[in-house]
């Protein structure tokens, strides 16, 4: 049953979490209170002791304080600092944290690059008909819970809760 929700829990909030941004430009609070809250419950049933827990929660805190300062100086929504804080406590202070941030900042500097040549293709793109939220258009910001979900994706199976996970099912 632990195995389940740790194979769930973090994947599913990531994926709601970038259609959310992709159609509405916002990310729900509520998804970084599940991810927050999963983790509670989850962490010390799949066996993580309370000096590993700290270190997932000292992960979380480090996000935190960058994407703070990045929210306070208008680089960074408000959400994609919750989600990253939030997903960043499912990795914990290790590798695969360090491997996380990585895909995240490739995957955002992808879908940056695409966002921003998308718009100014705009009149080409809506000409054709192709199907393309229109906040893409109208919105100044990008939707970046999608570099998110990818990057999670990307570094989860290396997480400890992955391999704790994996480990019980063998």
């Amino acid at each position: 049953m632990i195995e389940a929700a740790t194979f769930v829990i973090l994947p599913l909030c990531l994926a709601f979490s970038a259609f959310s941004d992709l159609f509405t430009m916002t990310i729900p609070n509520r998804v970084s209170g599940i991810l927050l809250g999963g983790f509670a419950i989850v962490a010390p049933l799949a066996g993580l002791d309370v000096a590993q827990i700290g270190l997932h929660v000292a992960a979380a805190a480090s996000v935190f304080l960058v994407c703070f300062c990045l929210f306070a100086t208008n680089v960074m929504g408000g959400g994609d600092a919750k989600l990253l804080t939030t997903s960043a406590i499912w990795f914990g202070l290790n590798a695969s944290l360090a491997a996380f941030l990585v895909y995240v900042s490739i995957f955002g500097g992808v879908l940056t690059f695409a966002v921003l040549l998308l718009r100014k293709q705009e009149n080409t793109i809506l000409a054709t008909g192709v199907p393309v939220p229109r906040l893409l258009f109208t919105a100044k910001k990008i939707p970046y819970g999608i570099a998110i979900a990818l990057g999670g994706f990307a570094a989860y199976p290396s997480s400890p809760l992955m391999q704790a996970a994996f480990a019980q099912l063998s």
